[in-house]
């Protein structure tokens, strides 16, 4: 249909084949016929159905470098609109999968692997730093998935998850799409786009790496001064046979 959106090679190498979009969605693929569709159900089944193993992001650049080509089979001004309240559909049934399923699975007595302040620690997390999660889970394959099941298990205030994973889907769902149709025919663009992603991404949460790293390092400092600083026991005096 589209020769030059089929020569495009986006880094998939370590996917199969029907894991390719390009395959997928132009003339050779079983989805050329119907790439709206097609790209709705699998953005649907990655982030509300559990199953990760889903070509996400390469898929909406791809569906936007079609939408770009001549003769497009879609419209980039249907494709984002709709990818975006798609993949936000899927994130709120995955939270109520999580909310409605999740705490069967800990309501049970504390074991190796299960202890009731995992959902309090859990809940705790999510409403301090959740809003930067959900949002930024959207652009990492697999976190995006599951953070809102998990959110939905620590019981993240509804309304709270709702507001970001709205921001989070149209960023993602809209932003990417986006991205596909004005650069995807730019060759460092499309040939690196998964490596490109993950630096985003790790740059934007290396602040937070790096506050952690300074608290462990506190602890553990923590503790080796107090270590050092306890009273050793009291030798006893040696025996005086003369007394």
């Amino acid at each position: 249909m589209i020769a030059q959106a089929a020569e495009t090679t986006i880094n998939l190498a370590l996917l199969p084949q029907w894991l390719d979009p390009v395959y997928l969605l132009t003339d050779n693929g079983p989805f050329a016929n119907v790439v709206l569709p097609a790209i709705l159900v699998i953005v649907f089944i990655e982030t509300g159905l559990l199953f990760p193993l889903l070509p996400g992001d390469s898929l909406l650049f791809t569906g936007g470098l079609l939408a770009a080509q001549p003769a497009p089979p879609v419209s980039i001004w249907v494709l984002v609109p709709a990818v975006a309240i798609t993949a936000i559909a899927g994130d709120q049934c995955a939270y109520w999968i999580g909310r409605k399923l999740g705490p069967a699975l800990f309501q049970k007595q504390d074991s190796r692997f299960f202890k009731q302040k995992y959902i309090t620690e859990s809940h705790a997390f999510f409403e301090k730093y959740g809003p930067m999660t959900i949002i930024l889970a959207r652009f990492v394959p697999i976190a995006r998935t599951f953070t809102p099941v998990l959110a939905g298990v620590s019981k993240m205030t509804y309304r709270k998850f709702l507001g970001f994973d709205i921001v989070g889907g149209i960023l993602w769902g809209g932003g990417v799409t986006i991205l596909g149709y004005f650069l995807g025919n730019v060759d460092f663009i499309k040939n690196n786009i998964e490596a490109i992603f993950l630096l985003i991404v790790f740059i934007s949460i290396l602040p937070g790496i790096i506050e952690v790293a300074k608290r462990l390092l506190a602890a553990r400092n923590d503790t080796a001064v107090r270590s050092e600083t306890v009273d050793p026991e009291p030798v006893p005096a040696p025996h005086d046979p003369s007394s």
